[in-house]
């Protein structure tokens, strides 16, 4: 009798485990099937959340069917919830496990902003402002406070900051960016003046990134920035001004309303090269690595003069007479559809 007792006790706690075993590995199952979502989730992890905490907010999101499991999962598999803060974008058909795994890994959700070539300091700011999902910390901030946060104390900001795309988590900061860019304008211009062309009229590679922020600004051309540079590195070597248009709007700052007129070429600012010899004195713009390139490496030729042709790209000439016969076919006389920049590719919108 009690033998028989004994078996019935050893064969109800099989089963009892049994059970037990395959409700657990249903259980844990569920995590490992793909969830329907109508669009991607924003999945916010505060510094300092305890596991227990993520897995009940993934089931209030209705991203798991029970956080039972999850946290048994966190148990089972304590590198599994090793998870870091952070904000993660989980998408329609990953799993719960998919999720998890993505929360340790780090793997945050990065957002973008993008610097132009040619833009002013001013217009990068704004795009800075203007970006969500990025904390606002330089917004009250003057250019001099901004300069020496990122380490250049007592230095004008214009064209120290290098044009790109820049990507950035919802835990960074606009001075996070300004940090990234101005160390990779740095890097590259350092780069660049180290392979410099012989011979050029730049004490500084400061002087040769005032060039390229001009060069940038005068053609949208890429295969004529070093021509363009060409022509500007010669005017200063044979001590001609350089008379260039950008550097006069630079200088009219908010008096430019989109024209200019000879009473602006004739006023005497910093920047008006009509006005000034040599360099003015700061980069005007943003340049990018091809035009601080070309700065340092510009064309060869005879060529002192360039006129805009009207479709984005210029009229080079040697000799004054023939730049004036340029100015009178491109300037004087119009085309009905003159563009200053050239046309988009036709490829582009495919």
């Amino acid at each position: 009798m009690f033998k028989k007792l004994f078996i019935a006790v050893i064969c109800a706690a099989v089963l009892v485990g049994a059970g037990t075993g395959l409700w657990v590995w249903r259980g844990l199952g569920s995590l490992s099937k793909p969830v329907t979502l109508v669009e991607p989730v924003l999945f916010d992890v505060p510094s300092g959340t305890a596991f227990n905490d993520v897995a009940r907010q993934l089931h209030t999101r209705e991203l798991v069917e029970d956080s039972l499991w999850v946290r048994i999962y966190g148990r089972l598999f304590p590198e599994q919830a090793r998870i870091k803060a952070g904000e993660y974008e989980f998408t329609d058909g990953m799993s719960a496990e998919a999720m998890l795994a993505k929360m340790v890994a780090g793997d945050t959700k990065h957002w973008s902003v993008q610097f132009i070539e040619g833009w002013t300091f001013r217009d990068m700011r704004s795009a800075l402002a203007a970006t969500e999902r990025l904390e606002k910390l330089t917004s009250e901030w003057s250019d001099a406070q901004i300069m020496e946060a990122v380490g250049a104390e007592g230095e004008h900001p214009e064209g120290r900051f290098f044009p790109d795309t820049y990507l950035f988590t919802s835990s960074e900061s606009d001075l996070d960016l300004l940090r990234r860019s101005f160390r990779r304008m740095e890097s590259v211009l350092a780069e660049e003046w180290e392979s410099r062309a012989e011979g050029l009229p730049y004490n500084s590679a400061y002087e040769a990134l005032i060039m390229a922020s001009i060069v940038e600004r005068e053609t949208g051309a890429p295969h004529e920035r070093d021509q363009v540079a060409g022509v500007f590195v010669r005017r200063l070597q044979k001590g001609m001004r350089l008379q260039t248009d950008p550097t006069v709007i630079y200088g009219m700052g908010d008096k430019y309303k989109g024209r200019i007129g000879s009473k602006d070429l004739r006023t005497h600012t910093p920047y008006n090269t009509y006005r000034i010899s040599g360099l003015p004195p700061t980069p005007i713009a943003l340049p990018g690595r091809e035009a601080i390139h070309a700065s340092l490496h510009p064309g060869s030729g005879k060529a002192l003069y360039f006129v805009a042709r009207g479709d984005g790209t210029h009229k080079f000439s040697n000799t004054l007479a023939e730049h004036q016969k340029a100015v009178r076919a491109f300037q004087l006389n119009r085309r009905s559809d003159y563009r200053s920049s050239p046309a988009p590719d036709k490829d582009e919108n495919k």
